[in-house]
């Protein structure tokens, strides 16, 4: 906020001083009306004319090394680059430089105007192009879509042919429910209750049914140990594995709706009529199963069937709502008695409650009224092999991760409260890039464990993860760490940018043996894992989203990089032909977490394999008056010293957010891709909708993967 009313107040000076406005007490109506217009005038000389007015303070058409370095102060404050401002008198000495070259102490104000013109003007031709290629477009509506019954016919094609595995299975599931309660429904109307609680009792037993099995196959998509190890086999071709959270929140929905469906039908229609049909009428139909005593409402819900069908009701109804979004994400803000009932920690927790829920189901199934014989009973011969399965593989998880107690070889805290560690790997430990693990600390809870994505490469002889300290448990772990760690005040090379920035790191053993303890458990499959099967990939990563990434990055790169035997690197030997790496970050510091990543695509990716775009999305964008001088400064450092002035590594970034229709265009003339994505959901859809436009209405097909946790 103080650097945006630093850039105000200076413009609002300049704007007071072009007019020849006296604005210490005050500006009048009319006045204001013409600040405003001067600021909001689209035409390029006006806002070029501004900006040159905040740098010639005097009015005299030149300007001192002191003048550039205070615009490139202004320029970075209203860009909220904060690492620049350390370098400004640096990089007001490059402009000299190179504009100055007979050493007057001034520069030209036609100069400075000559390049920001080319700065401002390399973007204006885009608006112009983008209506033009809109206009043309709309001309150019493939023959499959012009006719509704065509377009609708092409577009549900397009549609299974993306999402067929989805498509078969949840059609699978569907099949299963309708014929499980068709199946019990009809049962149960050739059953003698039925003359007296009628289709109620049908339908709740149908329902009941389906609760059996649907309480028995939510457990199979949690299972992250088996479904990693199935993601290699022939099935991941016929499974969507990566729709597992998405199949189990499915699940769920229909068990929520079954629960519904059930209690209502006993509850208002066969409790009543139960109670309220005659006493002959109970006698000749329902006497031996209540032991020829009709019992009043009272009684049913007092029984062992009520109390346990009421118990897990309540523990259901609780863990559903703390698994919803606005609990588990913690965007509901409760009141202090009840604050800890929102985040990650109460939705696992209350998760739990489920053993007790699969007890009181196998009671409640086993105590019915209307079923005598054992075998009529089938509760627990549908949840008893899927409760053992899962069992199993948490007790082996369990035992397993004593052989995954890691040590910590390094640690780093990073500005913009990101902590790197990087671990002893595990023997045996293998995984892909891509995959993720847990990780626990025992000194700040012996119960938690969090999910990050793995950024080291398979190849590497440690494990690596950047976490972001986003709730209790992670800011905990990140302020454990720093009291270890010391600072490493590192001193900056001649020609080279180093980040003047609070970072904590240890190495030497004595250091590393007061590290708090990390056990993790994994890997675990993700999406991101299946990168090899496409030729070509498109990558996109928000902010900490762009961790799976890095790990896909530093395993080409080691194919990339030549080995002892090779003079010259071949390129990759996953059959990849090209990667783009999109990266979009808000802060400047984010550049620092991977900074090392990119100074090796630039040194070593000579075949230009790797395409990388880093984005930082507080800059105005490329070809505005307010980030020309930074764009005409990093051009400058760039072509002298190799280095971007914004992400500080020798790969240039780019401003404000990408324009992502045109970088699907650009794509979709030269290649069939497949498209990753990790980070907020926000943009989850957009992409999701781009990948299925470009595929209808171009020969390229574009594969949409999101990100789970």
């Amino acid at each position: 906020m103080g650097d945006s009313k630093e850039f105000a107040a200076e413009l609002f000076d300049t704007l007071a001083r072009r007019r020849k406005i006296y604005a210490e007490d005050g500006i009048t109506e009319e006045e204001l009306r013409q600040f405003w217009e001067d600021m909001t005038n689209r035409d390029l000389d006006s806002r070029l004319q501004v900006f040159f007015d905040m740098c010639d303070k005097n009015g005299d058409g030149k300007l001192s090394e002191d003048e550039v370095k205070e615009v490139i102060l202004l320029s970075a404050s209203t860009n909220k680059l904060s690492n620049l401002k350390q370098h400004a008198e640096e990089y007001a000495a490059l402009i000299m430089e190179e504009l100055d070259p007979d050493h007057q102490g001034h520069i030209e104000m036609w100069q400075l105007e000559t390049l920001l013109r080319g700065m401002v003007g390399e973007s204006e031709e885009g608006p112009r192009f983008q209506k033009r290629a809109q206009t043309l477009s709309r001309t150019m509506i493939p023959k499959k879509y012009r006719s509704p019954v065509s377009k609708y016919t092409s577009k549900t094609l397009e549609f299974l042919h993306d999402n067929w595995k989805r498509v078969w299975l949840v059609t699978l599931w569907v099949s299963i429910n309708l014929g499980l309660f068709t199946w019990k429904f009809s049962q149960y109307k050739k059953r003698e209750a039925f003359q007296v609680m009628g289709y109620c009792l049908c339908t709740a037993k149908g329902a009941a049914e389906t609760l059996k099995f649907n309480m028995a196959l939510i457990l199979i998509p949690v299972c992250r140990r088996t479904l990693t190890k199935l993601r290699s086999t022939f099935l991941s071709a016929i499974i969507p594995f990566d729709d597992n959270i998405n199949f189990h929140k499915l699940i769920a929905l229909a068990i929520a709706i079954g629960v519904f469906t059930h209690t209502a039908m006993h509850v208002t229609c066969d409790f009543p009529r139960l109670v309220n049909c005659s006493p002959r009428k109970f006698l000749r139909f329902l006497g031996p199963q209540f032991n020829h005593k009709q019992p009043s409402y009272g009684d049913l819900v007092e029984s062992i069937p009520g109390l346990t069908g009421i118990i897990m009701i309540v523990m259901m109804s609780f863990s559903f709502t703390l698994a919803t979004h606005y609990f588990r994400r913690n965007v509901i803000k409760l009141p202090w008695p009840f604050h800890h009932l929102a985040g990650f920690n109460a939705f696992w927790y209350a998760h739990h409650l489920f053993v007790i829920v699969y007890i009181l189901l196998i009671s409640h199934g086993y105590f019915l009224f209307l079923s005598n014989h054992w075998y009529m009973k089938t509760t627990w011969m549908y949840v008893m092999v899927p409760i053992l399965f899962y069992a199993s593989e948490r007790t082996l998880t369990s035992v397993h991760d004593h052989n995954h107690r890691v040590g910590v070889i390094k640690a780093t805290i990073y500005t913009g409260n990101v902590l790197a560690l990087y671990m002893t790997k595990p023997p045996g430990f293998k995984y892909k890039s891509g995959m993720y693990l847990f990780v626990k600390c025992p000194d700040v809870s012996s119960f938690e464990w969090h999910p990050f994505s793995i950024t080291s490469a398979p190849g590497d002889d440690y494990l690596s993860v950047h976490i972001r300290t986003l709730g209790d448990w992670t800011k905990e772990l990140k302020n454990r760490f720093a009291k270890v760690c010391e600072p490493s005040p590192e001193k900056p090379k001649k020609g080279c940018l180093i980040r003047m920035e609070t970072r904590a790191e240890a190495k030497d053993e004595a250091v590393q043996a007061r590290f708090p303890r990390i056990i993790i458990k994994g890997p675990y499959g993700a999406p991101a894992q299946n990168y090899k099967k496409y030729d070509v990939l498109l990558l996109i990563g928000l902010g900490i989203g762009a961790t799976p990434f890095i790990s896909i990055m530093k395993d080409l790169l080691n194919d990339i990089k030549p080995n002892e035997s090779d003079s010259l690197p071949q390129g990759f030997k996953k059959g990849l032909e090209r990667v783009y790496f999109y990266w979009v970050t808000r802060e400047q510091g984010s550049f620092e977490w991977f900074k090392g990543v990119m100074n090796d695509i630039a040194e070593y990716d000579h075949g230009q394999l790797i395409e990388m775009h880093n984005y930082l999305t507080s800059m105005y964008e490329e070809g505005d008056a307010r980030s020309a001088l930074i764009a005409m400064v990093q051009s400058l450092q760039h072509a002298k010293n190799g280095l971007d002035v914004v992400s500080e590594s020798r790969i240039k970034a780019h401003f404000a957010r990408p324009n992502w229709k045109k970088v699907f265009s650009r794509l979709a003339s030269t290649h069939p891709s497949g498209v990753f994505y990790c980070g907020s959901p926000t943009l989850a859809n957009p992409l999701r909708l781009l990948c299925k436009e470009f595929s209808q209405n171009t020969s390229t097909r574009f594969h949409f993967h999101k990100e789970n946790f």
